[in-house]
């Protein structure tokens, strides 16, 4: 009778945890998810059915998992603290990655804490996929120009290897001739692909692979395999155009060939599982050849399972199951009802005319004010010297929701820049993020950024304004209102750059 009785106790013990964890993670599961999976930056479509895949593994294995469940661990329990404060970070901060981290690692450190290591080991994969969750794309966005240079290149050496006369200037791809030219853009570069098809790879490894090293091994082919994939794509785009017409190449074609980046992939994908099947065949029949004791293990023969641990009463299982529920009920209620931050005023931004400089005020273009929240605001000025050096000043100050500020490497590219030579410089008092930008048959721009907020933090690091803002809002329960200020220049050296940045600090206010 106890044992049934502790049994059941905990079963309902783990469901009110679950229930608790759907209840903190509510703006996640049917908000900030839903979101991305249709922000067309991310482009995270398959999105909606990683979830779905890690149930189906998670129910393809029910019972494997019930033979395994054993007593409740305290290492389990210990091990759901990190991932209780990534999701408190991440919902309170309103970071979709920390949320995912945070929610897909307490379910597995929960059937851990409530059913043993054996149940942990069965369940690791299932939590581990909903990581594809995690919207990368625009994280990730900095490799994209590697990446458009290695898809640019292979094809290009494709293409002379089929016989055609084709010329290759960075990311361009052209007939010699003139009449096309392609040019690897950031879309094409591959990267959004890339993480679809790991996704999918992950999957298929999973169940046609019997060992976590091969599984291992597979996965890792899903790189190259992703971008052979999309070099394909611009091989045949560019066999099109020089065969058909540069229109319809790189129209019609270009907009459903998507699909021979998946065929292509997939079909490799296959190949190489099967190679790997192989291989490894053929290693157990040399094992086998070399020793007969060796014979029952290549056959296939799984060691025999040790016997799981008691699920029976044990008060030390009892303690660990209350405080799990101690633990993690008060947290997702407090993480789900914990009260609204602070919204602070921002800072005052004041761009002034600077001596020995023309200037004049601009205003926002329209994709700004279409594209950023409708509480974002814009200050921006123009400034020309005598020598005919100009210098485009634009402050954006951040409203309420986190989308107002995001790094400039992520739409310089969309706005035909290359980027090159990024490095840190100090200007002004203040520190600084160069970049040079590069644009088809134009001399090379300067650029310089830089984030600060109302209390006077200043950095030019991404990463270091996302992790205040984060602590900001989780801890001090306050939004700090962030200013961008970015600072384009027809000139791309660094001395000229450095000198206006040192005027501008000292005639503006901000």
């Amino acid at each position: 009778m106890k044992r049934t009785f502790e049994s059941r106790a905990r079963l309902a013990a783990f469901a009110v945890v679950l229930a608790a964890i759907v209840y903190g993670f509510r703006q996640l599961i049917f908000v900030h998810a839903p979101m991305t999976f249709t922000d067309h930056l991310e482009d995270m479509s398959y999105g909606w059915y990683v979830p779905v895949f890690s149930l189906y593994v998670l129910w393809r294995e029910r019972r494997e998992l019930a033979a395994a469940a054993g007593r409740p661990s305290f290492a389990g329990l210990l091990a759901t603290l990190p991932f209780l404060a990534a999701g408190f970070l991440g919902t309170r901060g309103i970071q979709v990655r920390f949320e995912i981290l945070g929610f897909a690692g307490l379910l597995w450190a929960l059937g851990w804490t409530f059913f043993g290591w054996r149940v942990a080991k069965r369940t690791v994969f299932a939590a581990a996929f909903l990581l594809f969750c995690m919207p990368l794309a625009t994280y990730l966005d900095v490799v994209t120009v590697h990446l458009r240079l290695v898809a640019s290149s292979t094809a290009f050496a494709l293409l002379k290897g089929f016989g055609l006369d084709v010329v290759r200037r960075g990311t361009m791809l052209m007939s010699s001739t003139g009449s096309f030219a392609i040019d690897v853009a950031e879309p094409c570069s591959g990267l959004r692909s890339l993480f679809a098809l790991t996704a999918l790879t992950a999957g298929y490894s999973y169940f046609t692979q019997p060992t976590w090293l091969r599984r291992a091994a597979l996965f890792a082919l899903a790189v190259p395999i992703a971008i052979m994939g999309n070099v394909m794509r611009i091989v045949t785009i560019a066999l099109v155009g020089m065969t058909c017409s540069e229109e319809f190449a790189t129209g019609f074609y270009h907009d459903y060939s998507g699909y021979v980046v998946f065929l292509v992939a997939i079909g490799l994908m296959v190949a190489c599982g099967g190679a790997l099947d192989r291989l490894c065949a053929a290693l157990a029949r040399g094992r086998r050849a070399a020793s007969a004791a060796a014979a029952s293990a290549a056959a296939g023969q799984p060691p025999p399972a040790g016997p799981a641990a008691p699920a029976g009463f044990s008060a030390a299982g009892c303690v660990v199951t209350a405080l799990a529920l101690a633990l993690v009920v008060p947290a997702m209620v407090y993480q789900a009802q914990s009260p609204e931050p602070v919204v602070c005023e921002p800072p005052e931004v004041v761009l002034a005319d600077i001596d020995g400089f023309e200037s004049r005020a601009l205003e926002p273009s329209e994709a700004e004010l279409q594209t950023l929240p409708a509480d974002t605001r814009f200050v921006k000025r123009m400034y020309a010297n005598a020598r005919g050096d100009w210098f485009q000043v634009t402050a954006v100050i951040g409203g309420v929701k986190k989308s107002s500020i995001h790094r400039p490497e992520l739409c310089l590219p969309s706005q035909g820049f290359q980027m090159t030579d990024p490095r840190d410089a100090t200007a002004g008092g203040a520190d600084w993020r160069f970049i040079s930008l590069l644009r088809r048959d134009a001399p090379p721009l300067g650029f310089a950024y830089t984030f600060f907020n109302q209390a006077g933090y200043r950095t030019p690091s991404h990463m270091k304004r996302i992790f205040r803002d984060v602590w900001d809002r989780s801890v001090h329960n306050r939004i700090d209102r962030w200013v961008m200020l970015t600072v384009n220049s027809s000139t791309a050296a660094d001395a000229a750059i450095a000198a206006f940045l040192e005027r501008l600090c000292e005639s503006c206010r901000f």
